[in-house]
């Protein structure tokens, strides 16, 4: 049975960066990265839709050891996926990555202190032994999306499809486009499907925030004219993390101004739209992820009579269309569903300790990466309110000082445990759907350090760079004393 030092599960960014972390600051492990897919890239190779793109600046989206270069600073998925091939053939991270292996089961054995892992591959199930086990993962369910029952779909003459699954075949130029949805990815897909359909209507239950942006940092491309490459990335990405840290808590502590500013700028975008209506949230800003909109292209389609939003729910799919609860019907020929993800946990793999299965529901995460009583096994989660990529560094990082401090002392095993009583909060704050409808599959954070889920980089940063790995972290079964040998 083949085993590694480390198991590293899945090739997204999470997953590249864990390789390159494991070799430049724990370079005497071995590892290997399983990927589920065919190809790395996660996400940003899933997803196929017109338009695809970050929602997050590439200087904060970006691997801290890794600047990004391009000019846009609000990347497309091809571009992103661009720099991750990059990053892993730059450091041989892609040698490592064995493609077709989805993980179904992982079983610790404290006696051996190693889990065995067990994939499924095209040539059938294959198993793997490592003595620490890193879930890089993701947080949504690759193979299915949110797709609510709508009434009467069978009815209907069009095409319906769902962004996680785009049809390479789907011709929708010159065709009514109906995108239901009012997320990330229906911001996206409205402006990009509007210059080759005939109409697209975004047609949502509620508003959400929407900012605009340039597509382009005037000032990180000067910067980056001017000093060395990654000096620049550096200002660039602390001016960006700090920026956004500050929006957010201000946001938090005066949302009433903070809706007022954000509103008062779609108005100026959009002079004469029922702003109310269609662009003022019943929430607060930051009580769900903020939509960006690279140099304001959906309020353009708008504005140029490309697109549309109707604000309304649906009664019934009827042939021509959908019929909404308003009476009015909207035509359409293509309807697409971006109705969000579905929330998956770890990618659903059953993991067990000593013969006893657990379920992570039922622990408290540590440190917004381990798990109460489960040992030698982290998850790499980003932010909600800032970039993936940002937590993912920290989380990397911090998985090697537990790794190498365990060799230090010559012991096998970091178990997070609690010294006292916790209180237990939801793992997320956050009123979004897609996290409401799965936030019970998820472990609880608690309401003190070190088992509290700080959504704020520096915090973070400080705690897991420069705090203490011995916070409620239990380190033990020493290494097994080699046999004496027979006089």
């Amino acid at each position: 049975m083949e085993h590694f030092d480390v198991l590293v599960v899945g090739a997204g960014i999470s997953g590249i960066g864990a390789g390159y972390y494991l070799q430049s600051q724990s370079p005497d492990r071995s590892y290997a990265i399983l990927e589920g897919r065919p190809q790395m890239g996660g996400t940003w190779d899933l997803f196929r839709y017109p338009g695809i793109r970050s929602d997050s600046d590439m200087y904060t989206l970006g691997y801290a050891f890794k600047p990004w270069t391009e000019a846009k600073a609000i990347a497309d998925g091809p571009a992103i996926l661009k720099y991750l091939k990059e990053t892993a053939a730059e450091y041989g991270i892609d040698k490592h990555i064995r493609y077709n292996h989805h993980v179904k089961k992982a079983s610790w054995s404290t006696e051996d202190a190693r889990w065995t892992v067990e994939a499924d591959t095209a040539d059938g199930p294959v198993t793997l032994t490592c003595n620490f086990l890193f879930m890089c993962s993701g947080y949504y369910n690759y193979a299915k999306g949110h797709s609510p029952d709508f009434a009467g779909a069978e009815d209907f003459k069009g095409r319906i499809v769902h962004p996680q699954f785009w049809p390479q075949d789907l011709d929708y130029s010159g065709k009514k486009v109906v995108v239901i949805g009012s997320g990330a990815t229906a911001v996206t897909l409205v402006p990009a499907m509007s210059d080759t359909a005939e109409s697209v209507t975004m047609l949502q239950r509620s508003p959400t925030y929407i900012v605009a942006r340039p597509a382009e940092d005037k000032l990180a491309n000067w910067l980056r004219a001017k000093l060395p490459g990654k000096l620049a990335y550096s200002l660039v990405r602390w001016r960006n993390v700090l920026f956004g840290l500050f929006f957010f808590n201000q946001a938090r502590k005066h949302p009433a101004k903070a809706k007022e500013r954000i509103i008062d700028m779609v108005r100026a975008e959009l002079p004469g739209q029922d702003i109310e209506t269609h662009f003022t949230p019943r929430y607060n800003p930051w009580d769900q992820r903020l939509c960006l909109v690279p140099d304001g292209d959906l309020f353009r389609a708008i504005r140029e009579g490309k697109a549309d939003v109707v604000t309304d729910t649906i009664e019934r799919f009827v042939p021509e269309g959908l019929l909404l609860k308003s009476g009015k019907t909207l035509p359409a020929d293509v309807v697409v569903t971006a109705t969000g993800l579905e929330l998956q946990l770890l990618s659903d793999v059953q993991f067990s300790v000593d013969g006893e299965v657990k379920d992570l529901s039922r622990t408290i995460n540590y440190k917004g990466m381990m798990y109460s009583g489960i040992p030698n096994m982290a998850s790499s989660f980003g932010y909600t309110n800032a970039s993936w990529t940002l937590k993912a560094d920290l989380t990397c990082a911090y998985v090697c000082r537990v790794l190498n401090t365990m060799r230090k002392r010559g012991l096998r095993q970091a178990t997070p445990q609690p010294s006292a009583p916790v209180g237990e909060e939801p793992f997320l704050d956050f009123t979004s759907g897609y996290v409401q409808r799965s936030i019970d599959k998820f472990p609880r954070q608690g309401d003190r350090k070190p088992w509290r889920v700080h959504q704020n980089y520096v915090r973070d940063l400080m705690a897991l760079k420069f705090g203490s790995v011995d916070d409620e972290m239990k380190f033990s079964n020493p290494m097994p004393k080699p046999a004496k040998k027979a006089a």
